[in-house]
C-alpha cells in the first residue's frame, strides 16, 4: 500500500528580498504567482495534477510572499512551473523566557515502588493558596528526569511517582503576583507547605537598579514607535497600545491581545506607564507601542511567515525599532530578508540571543543585521531562594555582583547585554518576575528608544538604510562595558 503524501508548508518569496522589483518588466512567473491568492487550490491554476489539498494558506499585504501547503514530493514540479521564486520551508521560533522543563521520566529504582505525594503552595505571611503554579520535581537534574504538575485552586500539587525518592531540585513557577521558588536536596513530605513570596511592582530588580525611573524632563522615548513582535500584549492598565495586528494564519487580524504572558511582560519592560509604587513604569514609557501577535493559540511556536508579515506591517506602520524576544528555530532566508527589509527602510531589529546555556547565539539574533542582546544579572536584585539563584555563574564583571546569566547564549554575534534575571514587569492580571534573554532584549530596545528620541536629527532622517546605520552608530557611543568580555557582552550595556 502506498504511503500517504507527506505535506509541508512553504514560504514562497521573490528571488531577492521580500518584494518584487519595480525596475523590471513583469515576468510570466509573476503573472502566474499573482493569481495564487489565499484559499486557492494550486491544481486549479497550475499543471501537473497537484492534489486538491495543495493550497495557498496566506499572503502578505502586497502579495509578494505567500504561504502554501504542498506534498514534499510535488515541490520540484512546482518550482519548475514557477521558476525564479524561492521556496523556504516554514520553520518556528519560540519565546526566550527561561524556565526548566522535564525531559525524561524518573529512572526506575530497584525494589522501590513509586508513590504519590501532595504538597501545598501558600503565600508567605498571608497563607493564600497559590493556584496555577507549575511545579517541577527533578530526581536527576542533570538528565532533566522528574515529574511536573500544576497547583490547583487550593494550592495543592499532586505528584504521582516521586513521593519516596530524593528530589535533586524543586522549581516552582507561579503565574502572577509571586516570586518563583527553588530548593535543593530534599524529600517531599505529604501535605508539606511551601511559602511563596509576594512580588510588588516597585521591587528593586536589576532593571530598576541599572535604569531607575527617568526624571520628568527626560524624553523617555517620545516620538519613537516601538514594535513588539511576540505573543500579543494586554490588556493591562499600565499599557497603552497604539496599534498592531495578528499575523497568525487563520486568526483574527485585529486580535493581538496576549495569548500567554510573555508579550505583555516584554511590552511592560519597554513601555509600562504606571506610577510606582502601586504600578509599573517601563524604561521608555512615552514610546508609541505597537504589538504584533505571531504566536497562535494552538501552537507554542511562531512561524517565519507570521514573523515576516509582522515585520512588513511594522515597517508600514512607521515603527522605528522592532523587539523580537524569540528564537531557537533553524535559520532561514525568508526571515533574514525580512530583517534586511526593515534595515533598508530605516528600522532596527533587536533580537534575544537565546537561552541554551552559553551555546552559540540562536537565530534570528545570529543574523548580521539584527542586534543580538544577551542577559546579565546582579546579586541582591532577586530573593535568594528563587529559581534565579542557579543562574548566578561566572564570568563576573568589574563589579563582582554583576554576572552573565547562566542561560544566556554567547558568541561573536552578541551586540549588547542587558539585565535579564528576575525582571519584574506586567502580565495579564498583575505583575510577575521573569527571566531570559527575552527580558534583556526589550531593556536594550527601550533604552535605544530613549536615546533615539533625544536625537531628532537621526529620528527625522529619511527611512533608508542610512537611517538604520545612524541609529546603530548612535547606540555604539552610548555603551559601557561591564567587564565580561565581548563574547558575553558584545560592546557592552546601553546607558542614557
Amino acid at each position: 500500500m502506498d504511503k500517504p503524501p507527506r505535506y509541508q508548508n512553504y514560504v514562497i518569496l521573490p528571488a531577492i528580498g521580500v518584494h518584487f522589483s519595480n525596475n523590471h518588466p513583469v515576468s510570466e512567473t509573476q503573472v502566474q504567482y499573482a493569481r495564487l491568492t489565499p484559499n486557492t487550490h494550486l491544481n486549479t491554476l497550475l499543471d501537473g495534477g497537484l492534489p486538491d489539498q495543495a493550497v495557498v494558506l496566506d499572503s502578505t499585504e502586497r502579495g509578494d510572499i505567500k504561504l502554501i501547503r504542498l506534498p514534499e514530493s510535488e515541490l520540484p514540479d512546482l518550482r519548475a512551473q514557477l521558476p525564479g521564486l524561492r521556496f523556504v520551508p516554514e520553520v518556528f521560533y519560540y519565546p526566550q523566557r527561561w524556565q526548566h522543563e522535564v525531559r525524561n521520566k524518573p529512572a526506575p529504582l530497584a525494589n522501590q515502588v513509586r508513590t504519590a505525594v501532595r504538597i501545598v503552595l501558600r503565600a508567605a505571611k498571608t497563607n493564600v493558596p497559590i493556584a496555577g503554579a507549575t511545579v517541577i520535581a527533578f530526581t536527576n537534574f542533570d538528565e532533566r528526569e522528574g515529574e511536573q504538575a500544576v497547583s490547583n485552586a487550593q494550592g495543592v500539587v499532586r505528584f504521582n511517582s516521586v513521593g519516596n525518592r530524593p528530589i535533586d531540585q524543586l522549581f516552582v513557577y507561579p503565574k502572577v503576583g509571586y516570586w518563583s521558588f527553588w530548593k535543593q536536596n530534599l524529600k517531599l513530605t505529604n501535605n508539606e507547605v511551601f511559602p511563596i513570596q509576594l512580588v510588588t511592582p516597585d521591587y528593586t530588580d536589576a532593571k530598576t537598579y541599572f535604569y531607575p525611573p527617568a526624571p520628568a524632563g527626560d524624553p523617555n522615548g517620545r516620538q519613537v514607535k516601538v514594535a513588539v513582535i511576540d505573543t500579543g500584549a494586554g490588556p493591562h492598565p499600565d499599557l497603552i497600545i497604539k496599534g498592531g495586528a495578528c499575523t497568525v494564519t487563520g486568526d483574527d487580524p485585529d486580535d493581538y491581545a496576549d495569548i500567554d504572558e510573555h508579550g505583555t511582560h516584554v511590552s511592560g519592560i519597554i513601555a509600562g506607564q504606571g506610577t510606582p509604587p502601586d504600578s509599573l513604569r517601563g524604561v521608555a514609557p512615552n514610546v508609541s507601542l505597537y504589538v504584533y501577535r505571531v504566536f497562535g493559540r494552538s501552537s507554542q511556536g511562531a512561524s517565519n511567515f507570521a514573523i515576516i508579515k509582522a515585520i512588513e506591517q511594522a515597517v508600514a506602520d512607521g515603527c522605528d525599532l522592532i523587539n523580537m524576544s524569540l528564537g531557537g528555530g533553524a535559520s532561514d532566508d525568508a526571515t533574514e530578508d525580512a530583517i534586511s527589509y526593515a534595515h533598508a527602510n530605516g528600522v532596527v531589529c533587536f533580537v534575544a540571543t537565546g537561552n541554551d546555556g552559553r551555546q552559540p547565539v540562536s537565530f534570528p539574533a545570529s543574523y548580521s543585521l539584527a542586534l543580538a542582546v544577551g542577559a546579565m544579572g546582579r546579586k541582591g536584585t532577586f530573593p535568594a531562594n528563587t529559581t534565579d539563584a542557579p543562574n548566578v555563574e561566572a564570568p563576573f564583571g568589574t563589579d563582582r555582583k554583576n554576572f552573565v546569566a547562566a542561560f544566556s547564549n554567547i558568541g561573536p554575534e552578541v551586540d549588547f547585554i542587558a539585565p535579564g534575571v528576575g525582571i519584574v514587569s506586567t502580565v495579564p492580571g498583575g505583575y510577575a518576575p521573569l527571566s531570559g534573554t527575552s527580558m534583556a532584549c526589550p531593556l536594550a530596545t527601550g533604552i535605544a528608544a530613549r536615546l533615539l528620541s533625544a536625537d531628532p536629527d537621526i529620528l527625522n532622517m529619511p527611512r533608508t538604510a542610512a537611517r538604520a546605520e545612524a541609529i546603530v552608530r548612535l547606540l555604539a557611543t552610548k555603551v559601557k562595558t561591564l567587564g565580561f568580555g565581548p563574547t558575553f557582552e558584545g560592546i557592552g550595556m546601553l546607558f542614557v
